[in-house]
């Protein structure tokens, strides 16, 4: 398959996916509408699922070495994510009627991944003493995710080029594969160390995935254009039950899920070097962490950059009120993706 068939603005990739007949911006109004169905779904099942997940006591233990604030949310339901990742898999396959087979690979990376983190939210409820699956394994089996994505990728839709904006595209041949596999495993990491807040990680999953819609539309992804906006519908939809004091948690189950997808979609439009623009709050969470335990680690436990990490923790440490951390960070999401859409329509 053809894969770069043209290019966008003289010098971007143009994916050859197939389309809709008809005006392309029906194609975008049907995206549109299918978010907007995500989000009356997931927020007429949001009350039922609450529900049973306190029935079953699925509340999120809270650990002990984190902000004393957070201590009254001990027991709060947990991997409400899933929530998200069903509704995202059920419209997506039941609408997506232009493109089916190229969502099926984010779909994957989605479920996959999200069942590696609802097995960790399970080992880390209320009451158990493993306090969640350790940090070797999970990252581990995100990583043989993200590798049969990566070779997917490569393999199956022939995807081997970098595109760096206002430079040109680059054939970077079988780098591609680690690069992938690094990116997509790592997003999914950022995003679980980001969701540490109300509304923090789903919010800015939202900005992303509006950002990479809008470039995939661009580029005649259908497929990826609906992918994207459903999950923007239902990520908000989680919202209305997650606002401040939340409900109930996204958890490792959509965090890894939807964070390893977005960044399969990203791959998918040939921008994923713009991924840490556009994901750049959950790129400075990840560093923050990468960061203090190198430096507690060579000065033998006497130094620490930040007051505690993930980032968001040190600036709740610093006086900021959680609802302020988050809007904040939404705000530099915003201004993130805004850049991003932009140099990759140059």
């Amino acid at each position: 398959m053809s894969i770069f068939a043209g290019s966008f603005g003289g010098i971007a990739p143009m994916l050859s996916w197939p389309q809709l007949p008809g005006n392309p911006s029906d194609n975008m109004a049907a995206s549109l509408i299918l978010g907007g169905i995500a989000f009356a779904v997931t927020l007429l099942a949001g009350g039922v699922v609450i529900d049973r997940l306190r029935r079953y006591n699925l509340g999120k233990e809270i650990r002990i070495d984190g902000p004393q604030s957070h201590y009254v949310k001990r027991g709060t339901p947990t991997m409400g994510g899933l929530m998200v990742i069903a509704v995202l898999v059920i419209l997506a396959l039941l609408f997506d009627i232009s493109d089916r087979y190229s969502v099926l690979l984010p779909i994957a990376v989605a479920v996959l991944a999200g069942a590696v983190g609802a097995l960790d939210d399970f080992e880390s409820l209320v009451g158990r003493s493993k306090g969640g699956m350790s940090a070797r394994k999970k990252f581990s089996l995100l990583m043989i995710i993200a590798i049969g994505a990566a070779l997917v990728l490569h393999f199956g839709f022939g995807l081997h080029h970098m595109y760096i904006p206002w430079v040109g595209r680059f054939d970077i041949g079988f780098a591609y594969i680690p690069v992938a596999v690094l990116f997509i495993a790592g997003m999914g990491h950022a995003v679980n160390l980001t969701d540490g807040l109300d509304t923090q990680a789903p919010g800015l999953l939202a900005i992303a995935f509006v950002a990479y819609g809008i470039i995939a539309y661009r580029q005649g992804q259908i497929g990826v254009v609906t992918f994207c906006f459903i999950a923007v519908g239902a990520l908000l939809g989680f919202l209305w039950y997650n606002a401040h004091p939340a409900l109930v948690f996204m958890g490792d189950a959509g965090a890894l899920g939807l964070g390893a997808a977005l960044a399969t979609c990203a791959f998918m439009t040939g921008q994923w070097l713009l991924l840490p623009l556009i994901g750049s709050v959950f790129v400075a969470e990840m560093l923050s962490v990468v960061i203090q335990v190198f430096f507690f680690k060579r000065s033998g436990g006497k130094r620490r950059v930040f007051k505690m990490t993930p980032l968001h923790h040190h600036f709740e440490l610093s006086g900021w009120k959680e609802t302020q951390i988050s809007m904040r960070f939404w705000i530099i999401g915003m201004v993130s993706g805004l850049i991003g859409v932009a140099m990759a329509l140059s």
